[in-house]
Order: C-alpha cells, then structure tokens, then sequence
C-alpha cells in the first residue's frame, strides 16, 4: 500500500503532478491531483506507455471500497490498516 517507502507520483500532462492512493488489480493503480484531491484517475501502463481514464471521486470511492472489502475478506490486516487510513484522508 502507499506508506513511506513505496509512494508514488506521476506527471499528468494536463493537470500537473498526482499522487498515487493504491494499486487496484492487472497493473491498474488509482491516483489523484496532489493538491485538491478531487480529480481522479485509474491509470494503466500499456506497451511502455500510461494510459490515464478520469473517473468520478464517487467511482474512486467505490473502487477503494471494493478494494477494502476485498483485503478483508483475504485477512490481509495491515494492507486493509493502511488503506482504510488512505481511505479516510481521502474521501471522509
């Protein structure tokens, strides 16, 4: 999950630098703008390349909750720790 020693951050070409708030599933990873936090994107690397698709902040939101329900029902306590943290500094 994103702590200390794995965060990351890409340079969009339109709307600056965003910042990484978990990794979804097949190499998909969810991000958003740095600052604002209110534009969001699932970004997908393709043939060497990232292939950026905006998404909703409600869509984001579901996505990590499905995530969170996900890495329970795996027992994966300290993943599910760490992105429940994420999750509450980013939509709650």
């Amino acid at each position: 999950m994103n702590n200390q020693q794995n965060e990351a951050y890409l340079n969009h070409p339109t709307f600056g630098l965003l910042y990484r708030i978990c990794l979804l599933k097949d190499g998909q990873e969810l991000f958003t703008t740095l600052y604002a936090q209110r534009l969001f994107f699932t970004v997908k690397s393709v043939d060497n390349s990232l292939s950026f698709d905006p998404i909703s902040r409600s869509d984001a939101r579901l996505l990590v909750e499905s995530l969170l329900r996900r890495l329970l029902l795996d027992r994966d306590s300290e993943k599910h720790r760490q992105l429940q943290t994420i999750y509450q500094r980013t939509f709650l």
